[in-house]
């Protein structure tokens, strides 16, 4: 029988988690401008063309070309089976009357079922919405579930070298810039240096709750 408790969002709103025997169920997070959901069917369409942006098919290991067979699968199949199998939890990002803004999610949450209790944040952003903030403010919506639901303890953010639209999301979230990790992404079939920056909860004023011992600042 799965198990109901509900649980901040982020300020003033409230969502409902079910955690069943496997898997979660996909929850929806409301922000003040945006509908954090699970994606449907219905925005296939909306995806494929997001998704024609060459700035996302550069940085992004996403089909190219990126045809109506990648939305289904991606939305049909891969998203959903995120939640069921808790390898992913995916989110499409909406205006409140509708319309797609981008994907978000957490990935590689395999680690958050051990000590260590990490998780990395991913996204990307429809070309007609950027520079809007929706991005910075659905990701806060994250963050705060990863933090006071998830338990998250570290979250990462991990993206090529010269991605600079997503790195710039990253600082003003407060990740920190841990340094470059060489060949970490293989894309288009070439291995790529890679930007990594994490945030801990108490970057945003949140307790951490196992002890953390920084390494001492060089004199």
């Amino acid at each position: 029988m799965p198990v109901a408790r509900k649980v901040p969002a982020t300020p003033g709103r409230t969502v409902v988690i079910r955690r069943h025997n496997r898997g979660m169920e996909p929850v929806t997070l409301r922000t003040s401008r945006l509908l954090l959901r699970p994606f449907e069917a219905r925005d296939l369409e909306a995806v494929r063309l997001a998704c024609q942006d060459p700035e996302i098919t550069r940085w992004l290991p996403v089909p190219d070309p990126y045809l109506r067979e990648h939305a289904e699968e991606f939305v049909l199949g891969t998203s959903p089976a995120g939640w069921r199998e808790d390898t992913m939890y995916n989110f499409g990002v909406f205006t409140l009357d509708g319309e797609l803004t981008g994907s978000m999610g957490l990935v590689r949450i395999e680690r958050l079922r051990t000590v260590e209790r990490q998780a990395e944040i991913g996204f990307w952003t429809a070309r007609e919405r950027r520079g809007q903030g929706y991005t910075d403010e659905a990701a806060r919506a994250v963050i705060d579930w990863a933090f006071g639901t998830l338990g998250v303890e570290r979250l990462e953010w991990v993206a090529q070298v010269g991605n600079e639209g997503s790195r710039g999301v990253a600082r003003r979230l407060g990740f920190v810039l841990e340094g470059v990790q060489r060949a970490r992404i293989v894309h288009r079939g070439t291995r790529r240096d890679a930007w990594i920056a994490a945030l801990l909860p108490t970057d945003w004023q949140r307790p951490l709750h196992t002890p953390y011992l920084p390494a001492p600042t060089p004199r």
